[in-house]
C-alpha cells in the first residue's frame, strides 16, 4: 500500500533511536500518522517540526499497518517562532486538529480552511487572532456542532443578535433572550461581520467556541481541551 499527499506537520515524537513518529493533517488522507526513519537527526528534524507543510509518501505492507513516511519540505511557517504568541496560534491548531479529527478520515473542506490558516500564522501577519476564531467556527461546522447565527430562535428576527443558547447554538435577540438574558452565550458582533473584531470580542468568541467544542469532546469521550488552545486563550487574555 503506498499514496501521495500534502499536509502540514500536526506531531512529532521519538520511536526507538532514531526515527520519529509524525502526524499530519493531509489533503486528502485527513490525519494519518507514519514513521520516518532518521527522523530524530538534525536535519530531518528540522522539517518535522509541528506547523510545517510537507510533500510525503506513505508505504506499509497493509492498509491498517502504521507504515513509513518520506517526507520533503514545502513551507517552514517558521516566522511563528520568532513571535510568541503566533507560536501559540500554530500549537494551539495542530493541538485542535489532532484532539478532534478521527484519524485516516478525509476533510478537505477543513483542510482547505485550515492551510491559509498555517500561512498567515506562520508570517506571524496581523489579523491572525480573528482567523483563527473564524477557523474554529469551521471546526465546529466540521465536527456536526456549527452555529447557527443567521436568525433568533425565538422570535425570527435578523435584527439585534446578541446571544447563543448553550443548548442549540442558535443565535438570539436581546427582544427575545429577555430575561434568560444572563444564561446565554454572548455573541460578538464580529462572527456577524459587524464592526472591528476588538481582542475582547475575540475572547468572547473563542469563549463561546470553546463551549461547543467542550460538548463536543464530552458526547464522543474525549479528554478536555487541548492544553495548547488554553494557553493560546490565557495570553490574549493577559492583552486584553
Amino acid at each position: 500500500m503506498d499514496w501521495q499527499d500534502q499536509g502540514t506537520i500536526l506531531s512529532t515524537r521519538p520511536h526507538g533511536e532514531t526515527s520519529a513518529i509524525v502526524e499530519v493533517f493531509t489533503a486528502t488522507h485527513g490525519r494519518h500518522a507514519g514513521v520516518v526513519r532518521g527522523g530524530v537527526s538534525r536535519k530531518v528534524a528540522a522539517t518535522l517540526q509541528p506547523g510545517s507543510h510537507v510533500a510525503l509518501s506513505w508505504r506499509a505492507r497493509l492498509e491498517d499497518h502504521l507504515g513509513a513516511f518520506t517526507v520533503e519540505p514545502l513551507a517552514s511557517r517558521a516566522g511563528a517562532m520568532a513571535d510568541r504568541l503566533a507560536l501559540m496560534g500554530l500549537n494551539a491548531t495542530c493541538a485542535m486538529l489532532a484532539f478532534a479529527l478521527p484519524e485516516r478520515e478525509p476533510h478537505p473542506r477543513l483542510y482547505a480552511a485550515s492551510e491559509p490558516l498555517f500561512e498567515v500564522i506562520g508570517q506571524a501577519a496581523e489579523g491572525w487572532i480573528v482567523d483563527y476564531l473564524h477557523w474554529e467556527m469551521a471546526l465546529l461546522e466540521e465536527l456536526g456542532f456549527g452555529l447557527d447565527l443567521t436568525r433568533c430562535a425565538v422570535t425570527g428576527s435578523r435584527e439585534d443578535l446578541a446571544f447563543v443558547s448553550p443548548r442549540t447554538g442558535r443565535a438570539v435577540s436581546r427582544e427575545g433572550a429577555g430575561d434568560w438574558a444572563p444564561r446565554l452565550l454572548v455573541l460578538p458582533q464580529c462572527l456577524l461581520g459587524q464592526g472591528p473584531a476588538t481582542l475582547d470580542e475575540i475572547i468572547a468568541g473563542l469563549t463561546l467556541t470553546g463551549h461547543f467544542l467542550t460538548l463536543f469532546a464530552e458526547e464522543h469521550g474525549h479528554r478536555p481541551l487541548p492544553e495548547a488552545r488554553n494557553r493560546l486563550i490565557a495570553a490574549l487574555a493577559r492583552r486584553a
